[in-house]
């Protein structure tokens, strides 16, 4: 039986605006676009790892808002991809970790990226639900 590996997703708001990195590795996924974050470590909430991967990726301070609904497999198997909405709260994002560049993206420019498969439907869920 697989182990259940959750890996947690930020759809992080700042001024109306979502937060798109661009993957710099592993090389099948390079220059895709995914949303910020990483694994659960055992004993974590996956709160305070989003917060942790935050800072970690990408050098900011957030908190998370709300959980997206839904759950989304990732391409190996037991991996699991879930969403929350976090608001920025300081620090300008930068590209330390696994993504070569950022972009912050309107709603209407959601689609200006070439989102990992799994990211999709969670980008375009976070979307529709109210944001900080």
């Amino acid at each position: 039986m697989n182990e259940r590996i959750v890996v947690v997703g930020a759809a992080l708001w700042h001024e109306g605006r979502m937060l798109a990195a661009r993957r710099s590795a592993p090389p099948e996924l390079a220059g895709r676009w995914e949303l910020p974050g990483g694994k659960v470590e055992p004993g974590e909430r996956p709160e305070e790892a989003l917060v942790r991967e935050l800072r970690e990726e990408l050098g900011v301070e957030a908190e998370p808002v709300a959980r997206i609904p839904g759950e989304w497999p990732l391409g190996r198997p037991g991996y699991v991809l879930q969403v929350w909405s976090a608001e920025l709260l300081s620090g300008e994002p930068a590209p330390l970790e696994d993504h070569d560049a950022l972009r912050w993206l309107g709603v209407d420019e959601l689609d200006a990226v070439d989102w990992l498969d799994q990211d999709r439907p969670a980008v375009a869920e976070a979307a529709r639900r109210p944001h900080p």
